[in-house]
């Protein structure tokens, strides 16, 4: 499946995770650019679903939500491993990234708020 993650200069930099699924591509903001360093761990906001081949998008937004510039910043594919409410596990083969990422929603946080990073 289809796995992108796009730099966005807009009012924020921040870096939007796409990974392909139910015919779309979930979407999480995520606040600083993302690592391979296990352990270290990046909020992850949920956006909403775009569709596919949006995660080849890269050019200016000039007006509304996302203005700003989008440049692709890493793109492969992943395997999924799990994929629950609150725990999204999957295997990144990126250009960039590479290895088993785990996406977690953590109770205690808002309803989109969630935490990325690699596993140990």
């Amino acid at each position: 499946m289809k796995y992108a993650i796009q730099e966005h200069h807009a009012t924020k930099l921040h870096w939007d995770l796409r990974l392909e699924r139910d015919g779309v591509l979930k979407s999480w903001a995520i606040t600083k650019e993302p690592t391979n360093e296990q352990g270290v761990k990046r909020l992850a906001v949920r956006t909403p679903d775009h569709e596919l081949g949006y995660e080849r998008f890269a050019g200016e937004i000039k007006e509304g939500y996302g203005k700003g510039t989008v440049k692709i910043w890493d793109s492969g594919s992943y395997e999924e491993e799990t994929w629950t409410e609150d725990k999204i596990a999957v295997k990144i083969k990126g250009n960039k990234l590479k290895g088993s990422f785990v996406l977690l929603h953590p109770k205690t946080f808002e309803k989109d708020s969630w935490l990325l990073f690699k596993k140990k």
